[in-house]
Order: structure tokens, then sequence, then C-alpha cells
């Protein structure tokens, strides 16, 4: 188990269903520029590559934005391609902004650090 800030270099696994079939998937932050930007990468997992870039920036409002940037390369070769173009960008891209959601809920609940 994981917990704390993580840095340059650490590794994460995650675990998670999709499509009815568990998987598993480890990502290692390659870069880290912080408070600005990270990237992780994965190491392990069903993709054939997968690079996920989160930029924060500041908002007019004062508060801060996050941007994802996801570039993957599906499995299986062009039967993973076709999957690509019929439902998976549209599965990921409902995914990432369902977690984003997500995280800005927890952020925006969480008792301000004095």
């Amino acid at each position: 188990m994981t917990s704390g800030l993580l840095g340059p270099g650490d590794e994460v696994t995650w675990e998670a269903t999709h499509f009815g079939v568990r998987q598993r998937l480890t990502s290692r932050i390659t870069e880290f520029d912080p408070p600005h930007r990270f990237v992780d990468e994965m190491v392990r997992g069903a993709f054939r590559r997968f690079r996920h870039e989160h930029q924060f920036r500041a908002a007019e409002d004062g508060g801060t934005e996050m941007v994802d940037i996801f570039d993957y390369s599906s499995p299986l070769g062009p039967l993973g391609s076709v999957a690509d173009h019929l439902f998976l960008r549209r599965y990921m891209t409902r995914l990432l902004r369902e977690r984003n959601a997500y995280l800005k809920r927890e952020a925006e609940s969480a008792a301000p650090r004095s």
C-alpha cells in the first residue's frame, strides 16, 4: 500500500475491473515538475503504451485547473485499433472525466490547511 506523496521514479499499481475483466496496471512517475506537472507511464499492464501527463495551471477564479493529456496505444494490434475506434476511446475519456470530477469533489471538500 502506498501512502503520502509520490515523486520521480515511484511506481503505483492500480487494480480495477473494466469490461468485466480484472486488470492491473503499474505506472512509474517519469517526469516531475511540482507544482506544474507530472507524467506517469505504464511499465506493466494491458496497453501497448500508456502515458498520462497531469498539468496544473492557475485558474482565473484563483483556483487550480488540472489538464490531462492522455496518450496510449491499444493492445492486440489491428483488433485493438478497431476496439479503440468503436468504444475504447470514448470509454477512457469518460473514465478520466469521472475520476477528475471525483478528485475535484474530494479536493474541494477537504478542510483547508493552516
